[in-house]
C-alpha cells in the first residue's frame, strides 16, 4: 500500500510541476506594462525579461500581442519576465523608434540584451518559450551541423557525462520547447545538444527514416571510455513533449539491473511508477555471475521499456521460482504476477514488446505439461529404453543435491584448487541416464558426507559446453577426479552408489603404496592399512620387490598407476623384501594377494611384465574365486569370453556348496570356465534367466553350464545328484565328450538390444579388457589423442589433456538463459520437471 501511496504522491507533483509548462487564457495578469524609463530602471542583474516596445497597437501586431501575453506564465515559471513597453509618439530612441515598432522583441539579461527576435518568429507560445530558453541556455545547450561535432562533444564527455541529443525538424516547434524546457531543468546532469539537420539524424545510425518527426537519442557516454567506438544510444520511442521526455530521463537514470532479495509482490522500482512491467531474472548463488551478465544483456535491450531485476532464489522462499526462470510484474493493480519457462532472451524482448505473448506461453506450458502427462500414463510400460522408463516414472522425486557443489565457468578452475580432491560430474540435465546417474551421485554424497579432502561438485555440460569441451569430455556422463596441483582420474566403471563410493575412496590412497617396514607389509595384508580403507571390501595386492628387479618394480608403479580407483596396491622393496616372500614361499619379484582380510595370502611369481601384461594380470586375479554374479559385476566376468559354470539359488547357498563349488573354482584347469553363483533374493532378474533357459521354472538350487560365445547351449546338472567337486566334474567330462544333451540353446539375435545404440556391453568389449580402465597424468603434460575403436569404446591409452591452472577470461554472454534453470534453448521434455538441476 505504501509503494502505491508513493507512486500517486509522486505522480502528482509531476503533473503540478508540468502544470506550469501548459499556457492558459487570461495571462494578462502576468504581462506588465510599462514606459521605456520605468523599464530599464526597473531592470535586475542576472535576471531575464522579454520586452515588446511598441506605439500605439497597429490590428497587424494584434495576433502577435496575444500570444505574447499568453506566454507570460509560462515564461514566469523561468525565471522571464514578459514586458510591454508603452513608447511615447515623440520617442525616437533605437528601441521605440518607428522602424523597429511592431517587428523585433528583446531579450534581455539584466540591462544586457542577449537576443533580438523578429516577430514572425514568436508565432505562438511554443515558439516564444522555445526560442526564449534556446537564447538563455546557448552555452548549456550545443547545436551541432555535422557529424564530426557531435563525435567531437562524445569524446569530451566519454567517461564524465551522458549526453542528450535530440533532432527537431524546425526551431520553435512544440518538440523544440519541449526539448528546451528539459535542457533547463536537467542541463546541469546532462549535455544537451540540438540539431535541425536531417543528414545528421541519419548519420547517427538512426533506424527511422521519416525524418519529419522529433526525435530523442540518450547517449550512455559516462560508461564509454573507447574514443573510437560511439556512445551506446537508447532512443525514445515516444513523442517528445516535456513529460515523455522527463519519464524517459528518469528511466536513464534507474539503475540498469536491480538485484531484490524479497517476495516479488512487494518489490517496488521506478519502472512501475512509471507504468512500465518489471522483468524478474531468477538466478542462484552457483550462477550468479552468468546470471548477472543475462539481466545486463536483456536490460540493455528493454531499456526505456521495462525493468530488470536479479533475484536470487536462496534468498527467497518461493517454490514457484524453482520451477520457473522468468518472472514479469505489470504495474497493473491487481494483477498477478506471470511466471514463466523462456528458452532464451529473445523471448524475454519478445514478452515485453508483445503483451499477448504472456498468455501464449502460458498455454504452451499447460498443454505440453499436458500432453507430456499423457503420453507418460499411455506408454511409460512400452519405453524402448529402461534408464529412460526408470527416470520418466520418477521424475517427479526432487533430488537432494545441496551437498553437490554446482561449478560453472567462472567457478570451475577456482573449484579444483581449493580441495585436496574434487569430483566433478559431467552430465546433461536433459539426458536419461545423466539423470540416473546424478541420483547414485547424490548417494554418494550422501555416504561421504563429512570426509575431508573430498568435494563432489557437478557441471551440467548442456549450460557450460565450453567446461566439458576443454576438459576433454565427449561422453554423457563422465565422471573425474581432480588432484589438487597434479593430475585427474576418469571413472569407467558401473554407476552404482556402491561402485562410485569405492572409486572414490580407494582414490584417495596412492597407488601403489609405498610401504616402508614389514608391520606396515603385514597389515596392509590384512586389511588394516591405510585405515581408512578399512571399512571397504576390497582384495590387497603386494608387489615385492629387491633392489635387482628395478624393471618389474617400475612396470608395477604404471599399472598401479592405470588401475588407481578401482584396487589397492602395495609396494615393498627394502633391504628385507626377500625375507618377506620367503614366507608366502615366492621369489622377488612376487604378487601376494589377500583375500577376506589376509586369511588367505596367494603368491604369484612376476616374471619380466609389462605394465600392460600385470594389468591383465591384476585385473584378474582381483576377481572372485567363486563369486555372487550381480548386475553390477556379470560386465566384468563377461568380458573373459568364457563359459559360466552357475549355481541358482533362492537365497544364500549352503556352506557344503559354497565349499564344494569353491574347490572347483580353484583347480578348474587353466582357468576355463568362470565359476559363480546367483542369489535370486538379491538379483531378481536372474528369475528372467531361467526362463529364457528352460520352458519352465526348475527347483532350486540348479547348476547351469552355460556358453554364451561359442554355440549358446545350456546344460542343466542332474538334479538327482548332490552337487560335489567330484560329481561335477565327471559331468563336465561328459558334455565335453558330447555324451550329454542341451536343455536348450540361445540364439544370438535373443540377446540383441532393440536398439545398436543400446548395445552397452558390446561398448564394453570394444575397450578390450587388458586395457587400462583410465589413465592420469600431471599438469603440462601433453596428450596423444586417439579415435575410439567403436561407439562408446576407447583405444589402448585414454589420455586427458592438461588442466590450464587459470580460468579464461568469460566472453560476452549468450542469448541463452543459461544460468537461470536448466538451459532452456531446444531442451529436451525429459529434463523439464527437473527444475533444480
Amino acid at each position: 500500500m505504501s509503494a502505491q501511496k508513493d507512486r500517486w504522491v509522486f505522480s502528482f507533483s509531476f503533473l503540478l510541476f508540468c502544470a506550469s509548462s501548459i499556457p492558459t487564457r487570461g495571462s494578462m495578469r502576468l504581462l506588465q506594462e510599462l514606459s521605456p524609463q520605468e523599464y530599464f530602471s526597473s531592470l535586475q542583474a542576472g535576471r531575464a525579461s522579454l520586452a515588446y516596445f511598441s506605439h500605439n497597437v497597429s490590428p497587424g501586431a494584434q495576433p502577435f500581442l496575444e500570444q505574447i501575453e499568453n506566454s507570460a506564465e509560462a515564461l514566469q515559471d523561468y525565471g522571464v519576465s514578459v514586458v510591454k513597453v508603452n513608447c511615447p509618439k515623440e520617442d525616437v530612441s533605437r528601441y521605440c523608434g518607428k522602424e523597429n515598432a511592431v517587428r523585433k522583441a528583446y531579450l534581455f539579461r539584466g540591462n544586457m540584451l542577449i537576443r533580438e527576435f523578429p516577430t514572425d518568429a514568436l508565432f505562438d507560445v511554443n515558439s516564444i518559450v522555445a526560442n526564449v530558453l534556446f537564447a538563455l541556455l546557448f552555452n548549456e545547450v550545443k547545436y551541432v551541423e555535422t557529424l564530426a561535432d557531435l563525435q567531437n562533444i562524445e569524446n569530451a564527455l566519454k567517461g564524465r557525462s551522458n549526453m542528450v541529443f535530440a533532432y527537431v525538424p524546425a526551431t520553435g516547434t512544440a518538440e523544440h520547447r519541449a526539448v528546451m524546457e528539459a535542457a533547463f531543468a536537467y542541463g546541469t546532469v546532462h549535455q544537451f545538444v540540438l540539431t535541425t539537420e536531417a543528414t545528421l539524424l541519419k548519420d547517427t545510425g538512426s533506424d527511422e527514416s521519416d525524418v519529419s518527426s522529433a526525435r530523442l537519442l540518450f547517449c550512455h557516454c559516462q560508461q564509454a571510455t573507447d574514443l573510437a567506438e560511439p556512445c551506446r544510444r537508447t532512443a525514445m520511442g515516444q513523442t517528445l513533449t516535456m513529460l515523455n521526455i522527463h519519464r524517459h530521463l528518469k528511466l536513464m537514470g534507474a539503475p540498469l539491473v536491480t538485484e531484490v532479495a524479497e517476495d516479488p509482490e512487494k518489490v517496488s522500482t521506478v519502472h512501475l511508477q512509471l507504468g512500465l512491467p518489471l522483468v524478474f531474472i531468477l538466478s542462484q548463488k552457483e550462477t550468479y555471475e552468468a546470471d548477472r551478465r543475462t539481466a545486463e544483456f536483456v536490460a540493455w535491450q528493454l531499456l526505456g521499456k521495462a525493468g530488470v531485476a536479479l533475484l536470487s532464489r536462496d534468498l527467497v522462499d518461493l517454490n514457484i521460482l524453482l520451477r520457473s526462470n522468468v518472472a514479469l510484474k505489470t504495474p497493473d493493480e491487481g494483477v498477478p504476477i506471470k511466471y514463466l519457462v523462456l528458452e532464451d532472451t529473445d523471448e524475454v524482448i519478445t514478452l515485453v514488446e508483445d503483451k499477448n505473448k504472456i498468455e501464449q506461453i502460458q498455454e504452451d506450458e499447460e498443454e505440453d505439461e499436458e500432453d507430456e502427462d499423457e503420453k507418460e500414463n499411455n506408454n511409460q510400460d512400452i519405453q524402448d529404453d529402461q534408464v529412460v522408463e526408470a527416470v520418466s516414472r520418477d521424475k517427479k522425486r526432487e533430488l537432494p543435491l545441496e551437498q553437490i557443489l554446482v561449478l560453472t565457468e567462472e567457478t570451475f578452475h577456482s573449484a579444483l584448487l581449493e580441495t585436496a580432491r574434487t569430483v566433478v560430474l559431467f552430465y546433461a540435465s536433459w539426458e536419461a541416464v545423466s539423470l540416473a546417474v546424478l541420483r547414485s551421485y547424490t548417494e554418494v554424497a550422501d555416504h561421504l558426507k563429512g570426509t575431508r579432502g573430498v568435494l563432489l561438485s557437478r557441471v551440467n555440460c548442456w549450460d557450460w559446453p565450453g567446461v566439458c569441451t576443454k576438459e576433454n569430455v565427449t561422453q554423457l556422463p563422465t565422471i573425474k577426479i581432480y588432484e589438487k596441483g597434479e593430475r585427474s582420474v576418469m571413472y569407467n566403471g558401473m554407476w552404482g552408489t556402491e561402485e562410485l563410493t569405492s572409486f572414490i575412496m580407494l582414490s584417495r590412497v596412492s597407488c601403489p603404496l609405498k610401504l616402508a617396514t614389514i608391520d606396515e607389509a603385514e597389515g596392509y595384508l590384512r586389511g588394516e592399512f591405510p585405515s581408512e580403507l578399512s571399512s571397504y571390501h576390497h582384495t590387497s595386492l603386494l608387489g615385492v620387490f629387491s633392489t635387482a628387479t628395478s624393471e618389474a618394480r617400475e612396470a608395477f608403479e604404471e599399472a598401479g598407476n592405470i588401475l588407481r580407483g578401482h584396487v589397492t596396491m602395495g609396494m615393498y622393496f627394502e633391504d628385507d623384501a626377500l625375507a618377506l616372500s620367503r614366507k608366502y614361499a615366492v621369489s622377488p619379484p612376487a604378487l601376494l594377494l589377500a583375500r577376506s582380510g589376509g586369511r588367505s595370502v596367494e603368491g604369484i611369481a612376476l616374471s619380466k611384465q609389462s605394465a600392460q601384461d600385470m594389468v591383465r594380470m591384476i585385473r584378474y586375479e582381483s576377481l572372485d574365486i567363486f563369486p555372487e554374479i550381480t548386475v553390477q559385476n556379470l560386465p566384468h566376468y563377461l568380458q573373459f569370453r568364457k563359459p559360466f559354470l552357475i549355481l541358482f539359488s533362492d537365497g544364500d547357498i549352503s556352506q557344503m556348496e559354497s565349499k564344494e563349488m569353491l574347490k572347483l573354482a580353484k583347480g578348474r584347469p587353466q582357468q576355463a570356465f568362470v565359476a559363480c553363483w546367483l542369489n535370486l533374493k538379491k538379483t531378481p532378474v536372474g528369475r528372467g534367466v531361467l526362463k529364457a533357459y528352460f520352458a519352465t521354472m526348475p527347483s532350486l538350487p540348479v547348476l547351469v553350464w552355460v556358453n554364451l560365445h561359442a554355440g549358446g547351449q545350456v546344460f542343466k546338472f542332474p538334479s538327482e545328484q548332490s552337487i560335489t567337486e567330484m560329481n561335477i566334474l565327471s559331468w563336465l567330462e561328459k558334455l565335453k565328450a558330447g555324451l550329454e544333451i542341451p536343455s536348450s540353446t540361445l540364439s544370438e539375435e535373443d540377446w540383441k538390444p532393440p536398439l545398436p545404440a543400446y548395445d552397452f556391453l558390446q561398448m564394453m568389449e570394444a575397450a578390450v579388457p587388458e586395457l587400462p580402465l583410465h589413465t592420469s597424468h600431471r599438469r603440462g603434460d601433453t596428450p596423444e589423442r586417439h579415435p575410439p575403436e567403436s561407439p562408446g569404446g576407447d583405444t589402448a591409452v585414454r589420455e586427458e589433456p592438461a588442466q590450464e591452472t587459470k580460468a579464461e577470461k568469460v566472453g560476452s554472454p549468450g542469448r541463452d538463459l543459461r544460468g537461470t534453470a536448466p538451459r532452456l534453448a531446444a531442451r529436451e521434455k525429459q529434463g523439464k520437471r527437473h527444475s533444480k538441476l
